[in-house]
C-alpha cells in the first residue's frame, strides 16, 4: 500500500500527485443487475399503495371529479358486508312475498269459513224446524192411532210408571251441530218405525176394505131405506132389515166387494135372491132377483155381474133388495157405501 504524499512538500505550481483508486469490480457486464436497487422509502410507498383501493367518480366526458382512496381492510370489509345486506335483502324480500302470499290465503280461508259459519246456522235452524215439524207428525201418528185402539199402538207401552224424581239438566236452546244431528236421527228413526207400523197397518187395512162391500150394487135413487117404516102391504110399520134401491127389470146387479157365493136361488120373501160370504163374519144379501149369473160354491171378484133385478118374492115392483148382515145381524149399508 501507499500513503499519499504530505502537501506540504510539494512544490507550488505542481500538482500531487493522484491518488490510487481502489480496483473496480471486476464483475462482469452481462451479471451486473438489469435494474437499479430500489430504496426502502420507495418500496414501502409501493406496498403502501398496494394495500389500498381507490373509488374514481367520473364525468361523461371523462374526465375524474372525484377520487376517494380505501384501505384494503375496510374495502373488503365493506364488499362483505355488502354481500351481507343483498343475501339479507333477497332472504326479506323472498319473506316478504310468502307472507303476502299467506295474508291473501288467510283473507280467502276467513271468507270460507264466514261462508260455512252461515251455512252451519241455516242448517241448525233448518234441524230445529225439521225437529219441529217431527213432533208435530208425533202428534198425528197418535190421532192416526187412536180410534184403532191400544193393542194396534206401536210399542203398546202401560202407562202405569213411578219412581223419584231427579233434577233433569235444561237442554240448552243452541246445541252443537253434532248434537241437532244425532236428535234429529233419533227423531227419524222414531218416525220411521211409526211409518212403518202404520204402513203395516194401512196394508192390513186395505185387505181389511178390499173385503168390505163399498160398492154400490146397482146406480139408483132409494125407495126405502134401512129400519122401521110404514108396510107397504098394511098400515101397520116394520122393520126394514135392508135397502130397495130403484133399478129396472134386467138391470146388471155388481159384486160390491170379492166373496164367494154362499146362497143362489129361492129365498122366501126375497124370492130370487144371492147371498155371498165376504169374510170377517159380513155377508151381502141381493134379492128380488129375475136372473142368476153365478153358482153355490163360486169365488166372485169385485165388480163381477152376479144377476139382474127384478120384481120376484114379496115385492111390488121392480127394484133391488140390498141387504148387510155382520155376525148375522142385518146392519145398515149405507155405512158401508164408500164408491
Amino acid at each position: 500500500m501507499f500513503a499519499p504524499p504530505d502537501t506540504d512538500d510539494v512544490p507550488a505550481g505542481t500538482f500531487p500527485p493522484p491518488a490510487l483508486e481502489p480496483a473496480k469490480s471486476r464483475v462482469p457486464a452481462h451479471r451486473a443487475p438489469a435494474f437499479p436497487s430500489t430504496s426502502p422509502k420507495k418500496r414501502r410507498y409501493g406496498d403502501d399503495r398496494r394495500r389500498r383501493f381507490s373509488l374514481l367518480i367520473v364525468r361523461g366526458d371523462g374526465e375524474r371529479v372525484l377520487r376517494f382512496n380505501f384501505p384494503r381492510p375496510a374495502a373488503v370489509a365493506a364488499g362483505v358486508a355488502l354481500a351481507v345486506a343483498v343475501s339479507a335483502t333477497a332472504v326479506l324480500l323472498g319473506n316478504w312475498l310468502k307472507l303476502r302470499e299467506l295474508t291473501r290465503e288467510a283473507v280467502t280461508f276467513h271468507e270460507q269459513i264466514e261462508q260455512q259459519r252461515a251455512t252451519i246456522d241455516t242448517f241448525n235452524r233448518r234441524v230445529t224446524e225439521i225437529r219441529r215439524d217431527m213432533a208435530g207428525w208425533r202428534e198425528l201418528h197418535a190421532r192416526i192411532w187412536e180410534p184403532l185402539g191400544p193393542e194396534l199402538t206401536p210399542g203398546g207401552r202401560d202407562r202405569g210408571i213411578g219412581g223419584g224424581t231427579l233434577t233433569v239438566d235444561k237442554v240448552p236452546e243452541r246445541l252443537s251441530p253434532a248434537e241437532e244431528l244425532n236428535r234429529l236421527g233419533e227423531t227419524v228413526k222414531e218416525q220411521t218405525d211409526n211409518l212403518k207400523a202404520l204402513e203395516r197397518l194401512t196394508a192390513r187395512a186395505g185387505r181389511m176394505l178390499a173385503m168390505l162391500p163399498t160398492r154400490w150394487p146397482v146406480r139408483g135413487s132409494v125407495n126405502s131405506e134401512f129400519g122401521v117404516r110404514h108396510s107397504p102391504w098394511n098400515d101397520g110399520r116394520e122393520f126394514h132389515s135392508g135397502m130397495d134401491i130403484r133399478a129396472n127389470q134386467g138391470t146388471p146387479v155388481y159384486a160390491p166387494a170379492a166373496g164367494t157365493v154362499v146362497h143362489a136361488g129361492p129365498a122366501q120373501d126375497y124370492g130370487t135372491a144371492i147371498v155371498l160370504d165376504h169374510g170377517q163374519d159380513i155377508r151381502s144379501l141381493y134379492g128380488h132377483l129375475s136372473k142368476l149369473n153365478v153358482q153355490n160354491g163360486q169365488h166372485v171378484v169385485r165388480g163381477a155381474v152376479i144377476g139382474y133385478s127384478g120384481n120376484t118374492g114379496r115385492s111390488s115392483g121392480p127394484h133391488l133388495h140390498y141387504e148387510i148382515m155382520v155376525k148375522g145381524q142385518a146392519v145398515n149399508p149405507r155405512a158401508y157405501l164408500w164408491d
